[in-house]
């Protein structure tokens, strides 16, 4: 797996100009690959809502300054509570930021935080507006970008389902670049009485575009990833065995010691991926 960060960590930090300092500092720490997160991009955005835009030019500039990492973009939409437009500007603002960041291998990460009233369990049970993603992807697959759904408040389960029904109305090239970023502490938080992690175990690799790890105690987060509610050794085990390769990001909260938890989160993975 290749290890990472998310600019969303480094909210405290984040100053105007300085994401590429603060990216420095965890690409030192071990970093492979930075998730870059609407919000929390400093210059490298402009606005809020639904008037957010980020800054084409100065997200190039940054990735340029570190061709040993990868990069992906991240963005909070409605996509499955409301029906994004694929030809609106946000949307076609966000592909261009991934296509630029990703390089030769762009990808937009979407997470829709809007509560959800009900669990999926059947596809009877998806709402129209979420099967819109598949019109989302269709845009994203047409430029070469992947795009990606977060299980937020959903599970694994449910976001897996989702983009197999996706997929259906999508062609064969256009659906391998739909997939899910599975985040089991996210369903752990919301859904304690499931299993997060047998639902990563049923999805299929080609489903899988990049794992989040982070860390609760009985229910509440911790600063950097260590024991906990979440069998992190067992989630290690599972990518493993399926024999994931891609982004896995370390999603701890923002601190002032941020740089320090990340670099305990690292050595933790590594302590729990020999210890067999």
């Amino acid at each position: 797996m290749k290890i990472g960060a998310i600019t969303n960590s480094f909210g405290i930090q984040i100053d105007g100009d300085n994401l590429v300092d603060l990216v420095r500092n965890a690409r030192d720490r071990g970093s492979k690959h930075i998730e870059l997160r609407q919000t929390f991009l400093g210059d490298c955005e402009t606005g809020t809502g639904d008037g957010w835009r980020p800054v084409i030019c100065k997200l190039r500039m940054l990735v340029s300054g570190f061709p040993e990492l990868s990069f992906n973009l991240a963005v909070a939409l409605p996509c499955l509570s409301g029906e994004v437009d694929p030809k609106g500007e946000i949307f076609q603002q966000s592909l261009e930021g991934a296509r630029v960041v990703g390089r030769n291998s762009p990808h937009l990460r979407l997470v829709d935080p809007a509560p959800q009233d009900k669990i999926w369990e059947s596809p009877d049970d998806i709402p129209t507006e979420a099967l819109h993603v598949a019109a989302l992807a269709r845009e994203a697959a047409a430029k070469g970008i992947t795009l990606s759904v977060e299980n937020s408040g959903q599970s694994i389960g449910a976001i897996t389902m989702l983009v197999e029904e996706c997929r259906k109305e999508l062609s064969e090239q256009e659906g391998k670049l739909l997939g899910v970023c599975p985040d089991p502490t996210n369903q752990i938080r919301r859904q304690p009485d499931s299993d997060a992690l047998a639902d990563l175990e049923a999805m299929p690799l080609d489903m899988l575009k990049i794992v989040h790890f982070k860390q609760v105690r009985d229910g509440q987060p911790l600063l950097d990833v260590d024991d906990g509610d979440l069998d992190c050794a067992r989630m290690v085990r599972i990518l493993d065995a399926k024999g994931y390769t891609g982004p896995a990001i370390f999603e701890i909260p923002s601190d002032e010691n941020i740089f320090e938890n990340l670099s305990n989160s690292f050595a933790y993975l590594k302590r729990i991926s020999t210890a067999d």
